[in-house]
């Protein structure tokens, strides 16, 4: 189940990651990101009523699209978040009290890390994929750098991903990259402009085909 789990993961691609004002928004977002062509979808935790996000959003879309919360930072966010219906959780950082919590739902559970130190505590502890967080940090290079001595850890960057670099990222070792501000922006959503969400959303999709075209003719 849980191969079948990375395996969706890594066929989605991307991660629009959702910090919405309100859970109205959370939801337009989600439709624009939809209609984009974007089915990976993060609820995070600093989006107020989170788990009613993703129960709406489960019970509208269902596995048509990879649903899952976010900045997931205690016992009882994880609990309320797989029983919303949620298929992924996601933490910012890796603790083994949580990371063993998350576990015990029975999802894909994404803990974050930076440093080796970081990473390594974040296989130990079970983590299914260790989501590299901010990844703005290092960029690309970075990423690569990890690889090195982490060949089989699934790596997930998150932060600074934007259509133009996704492929440096997936050259890197990516496994499957998470879009925040770069897809929805705090902007757009303040303004209620999920126009341009959805176009945003059209560009990323864009740029995983050309990925999947040029991996295609390798």
């Amino acid at each position: 189940m849980m191969t079948n789990s990375l395996t969706r993961l890594q066929n989605t691609r991307v991660l629009a990651v959702l910090r919405a004002p309100s859970a109205d928004s959370a939801l337009r977002a989600a439709e624009a990101l939809v209609a984009g062509g974007i089915t990976g979808l993060e609820i995070t935790y600093s989006t107020p009523d989170a788990p009613a996000v993703i129960r709406e959003l489960s019970a509208r879309y269902g596995d048509d699209i990879y649903l899952g919360a976010g900045t997931v930072t205690s016992v009882d966010e994880a609990n309320r978040a797989a029983e919303a219906g949620a298929h992924f959780l996601v933490s910012p950082g890796t603790r083994r009290k949580l990371t063993a919590a998350m576990k015990s739902t029975g999802l894909l559970v994404l803990t974050g890390a930076l440093t080796p130190s970081e990473l390594m505590a974040a296989v130990e502890y079970g983590t299914d994929v260790v989501k590299i967080f901010p990844a703005s940090l290092g960029g690309p290079a970075f990423l690569k750098s990890l690889r090195g001595p982490f060949p089989d850890v699934p790596l997930l960057p998150t932060g600074g991903v934007t259509p133009d670099n996704m492929g440096a990222w997936f050259k890197a070792g990516a496994i499957a990259v998470g879009a925040g501000g770069d897809l929805v922006s705090l902007a757009d959503l303040a303004a209620g402009n999920y126009d341009n969400i959805e176009r945003l959303a059209a560009r990323f999709v864009s740029s995983t085909s050309h990925l999947d075209a040029a991996e295609a003719r390798a």
